[in-house]
């Protein structure tokens, strides 16, 4: 039997532990396989591109498990009142191909992408960052805020998007959240003036300029994570000649992330390498660095490992037949022609 996690089941798995706890577990786990790296299959994510939108597959396996993700990305869906991202995933054991876990990814896409960009801030910013520039208050927001403070213990939040009801939205949810400060800012020049670590979360299909060189200060992390796809950037190309650049997979992000801008020889290190000790993270306290984060399989891969186990230990799901397993493994049709 195969388990299924619908969106309730999610629900049920996050709120064991809380929201800020599950980010931090959740880092954990993807720092645990981007230390073994070389373990993994590893391919830039396959993608359908239409005028509006993408469809994406997202597949990584090591030796024991193979994972993929679905997801989409439609900015245009939040005029009709839909996501604009939406997701599921699944889990296979390797030696047979047989799927142990089918479910929500949706929720568990913000909650990994946060979870990452944790991670990277981690190893590339400096230690004593207490503030971040939130530009974009959309879907993503409140998972970063709240990894952010948990994991790094960041307190104060400038928020900024040129939807003042999406940042109004973000603040409603978190205004109570213990620990934190919020700020509503009117324009980025504002957000950004006091930040240690600037997140970028924009939403549109295009190649954008929302970060400039002149906005960011020495010292500054930039957490890049809204440009994701071929033709969508959101940072200033003087910006990353000035930074140390740092991605996942360079074959993906080339094609899809803030350095799409660039020329295909121009120099990034690889955010594994550094959580592995091979390669130098921040250079000094005056560095300008930058996390071009596209996402990549393997943190999908971490994440469904995390639900797999904690569903497993707390018995939650369901069990559900996604493939035959007749008695005679040769005698499919049978399964169509069952007696009156």
């Amino acid at each position: 039997m195969t388990r299924f996690i619908d969106l309730a089941d999610m629900s049920r798995l996050v709120n064991l532990t809380g929201i800020a706890p599950f980010i931090k577990q959740l880092v954990d786990y993807i720092e645990h396989d981007f230390k073994r790296w070389s373990a993994f299959d590893k391919t830039p994510r396959v993608a359908s591109h239409s005028a509006v939108g993408v469809i994406e597959l997202m597949p990584t396996a090591d030796a024991e498990l193979y994972g993929f993700k679905y997801v989409n990305g439609h900015p245009q869906n939040a005029l009709n009142n839909q996501l604009t991202v939406m997701a599921f995933g699944a889990l296979a054991e390797v030696k047979t191909g047989f799927p142990l876990l089918l479910c929500e990814f949706t929720l568990a896409t913000a909650l990994r992408t946060a979870a990452t960009s944790v991670m990277a801030a981690k190893y590339l910013a400096n230690q004593d960052a207490k503030s971040m520039a939130v530009i974009g208050n959309g879907a993503q927001s409140e998972f970063q805020i709240i990894g952010f403070n948990e994991v790094l213990g960041l307190t104060d939040f400038y928020l900024y998007d040129i939807d003042p009801q999406a940042t109004e939205k973000l603040m409603g949810n978190l205004n109570a959240y213990p620990g934190i400060t919020l700020h509503f800012c009117r324009s980025v020049d504002e957000a950004v003036a006091n930040a240690d670590i600037i997140t970028t979360l924009t939403a549109d299909k295009a190649n954008a300029t929302i970060i400039t060189a002149q906005q960011v200060k020495p010292g500054v992390h930039v957490n890049a994570v809204g440009g994701d796809c071929p033709g969508k950037t959101e940072l200033d190309a003087e910006l990353l000649t000035l930074a140390d650049v740092f991605v996942e997979f360079p074959e993906q992000t080339r094609i899809e992330g803030e350095i799409q801008q660039m020329p295909q020889d121009f120099a990034v290190t690889e955010l594994w390498e550094v959580i592995c000790g091979h390669e130098i993270g921040r250079r000094s306290r005056d560095s300008i660095t930058v996390f071009d984060s596209v996402g990549f399989a393997i943190e999908d891969f971490s994440a469904l490992r995390l639900m797999h186990d904690l569903a497993q230990q707390h018995h939650i799901g369901k069990s559900i037949d996604l493939v035959p397993q007749p008695e005679n493994p040769r005698d499919l049709y049978r399964l169509l022609c069952r007696q009156e």
